[in-house]
């Protein structure tokens, strides 16, 4: 296998389009690594990039230390696996499988070999005289992405190969893959829209925006440390609840807090701040607070409205108004919302009655808070930053 190096890499078709702005990546051997955004970011273009299915406009896609521009796609040895199956339905599982082989001229005993192998591998030994209508979804999934694996390629590509299954299969399914990557030691590519995926099943995940890069750490990096509105709100399910809220001096006291609604939080129980010198009295900031964060006590000082609630089984997901405008990252920057109460949720234990529109009270976690500026979206603090970070406000 090998490492996979994009420097520089633009994406620019000939309407002038910049799918893809100056990305540049690592991609370590061996590694299973996503590229996570919402639809249209670019993240498929560099999958096919990476495969040669689409020029490279700028900048240099390098393979265990090669450069590939202009090598052709049947010369990289490279495997893709797509959203759709794409099996050919007149033949059975093993011609399916073993197809890939024959286009390449191996003896028809080493194809059959490498057959029984991946359709053990893939606990597919049972239906190699089936036929693609004969399978269910989960199984004709297997089967293409064996056609992929029987290669023995040294890069597997993924282009969100799950989509078309139901949530059982996906599951099943990410197991599968996950267990066949670390059997095969293989550097793999996985791109997918579904956050909950990319957290499931990558090493390291690369949140792309607009054709750019804007955070690749870690699942636990992202989810406790991420760089901006935009990653805090995409990564964790259920979302980050985020409210506008302010610097405040209560009481008129030398020590600042954050005001969150009709709470006050001491600066000195929040995650560390970067620059606590660049925070003013007044200062407005947006306050983004995990579902798991928040706590629910009798004592505590932020009151809230249930609207609904979801039953988890051991757990239930409460849907409240709190008095504060909601904040929320787009692609024109940050927006906070018109009105002066906004949604947020918390989990409640199961046995606990909330009652529809009913008032209950929450207590904040204060070290699990994260400040974000209002002006650039970027991190002041969270509970994964340590201090001397640079605070995020411009100059």
């Amino acid at each position: 296998m090998a490492a996979v190096e994009l420097i520089g890499v633009s994406k620019v078709y000939p309407d002038g389009f910049e799918a893809v702005r100056r990305l540049s990546l690592s991609i370590a051997d061996d590694e299973f690594h996503v590229l996570l955004g919402p639809s249209g970011c670019g993240k498929s273009t560099v999958l096919r990039m990476i495969a040669g299915l689409e020029d490279v406009s700028d900048g240099e896609i390098r393979v265990g230390g090669h450069r590939i521009n202009d090598v052709p796609p049947r010369d990289r040895d490279m495997a893709m696996a797509f959203q759709t199956h794409a099996l050919y339905p007149h033949m059975n599982v093993a011609e399916n499988l073993g197809f890939p082989l024959r286009l390449i001229g191996l003896h028809i005993d080493e194809i059959a070999q490498r057959v029984r192998e991946t359709a053990r591998l893939l606990h597919l030994d049972d239906v190699l005289d089936r036929h693609p209508r004969e399978l269910s979804g989960g199984q004709q999934q297997r089967v293409a992405l064996g056609r992929s694996i029987i290669r023995r390629p040294q890069v597997f590509l993924m282009d969100e190969p799950l989509s078309n299954l139901d949530s059982r299969l996906r599951i099943e399914a990410r197991s599968e893959i996950i267990r066949i990557q670390r059997r095969l030691h293989a550097t793999t590519i996985f791109v997918t829209h579904d956050q909950v995926e990319a957290m499931a099943m990558a090493e390291r995940v690369t949140v792309m925006r607009a054709g750019q890069i804007v955070q690749s750490a870690t699942p636990s990096e992202l989810y406790a440390d991420p760089v901006d509105l935009f990653v805090a709100q995409f990564v964790g399910s259920p979302a980050m609840n985020v409210v506008l809220g302010a610097v405040v001096r209560p009481s008129g006291g030398d020590d600042l807090a954050v005001a969150v609604a009709s709470q006050h939080i001491p600066f000195d129980r929040v995650a560390p701040v970067a620059s606590p010198d660049a925070l003013a009295d007044g200062m407005n900031l947006a306050v983004g607070i995990r579902p798991e964060a928040l706590h629910r006590d009798d004592d505590g000082h932020l009151t809230v409205s249930a609207e609904f609630t979801e039953s988890l089984g051991s757990s239930r997901l409460v849907h409240a108004s709190i008095t504060a405008p909601s904040v929320s990252a787009t692609p024109n920057g940050v927006r906070i919302g018109r009105s002066h109460r906004s949604m947020i949720t918390a989990y409640v234990a199961a046995h606990e009655p909330v009652g529809r529109f009913a008032p209950f009270r929450l207590r904040i976690d204060p070290a699990s808070i994260h400040l974000f500026d209002l002006d650039t979206g970027r991190t002041i603090a969270a509970p994964g930053r340590t201090s001397g970070q640079p605070f995020a406000r411009p100059v």
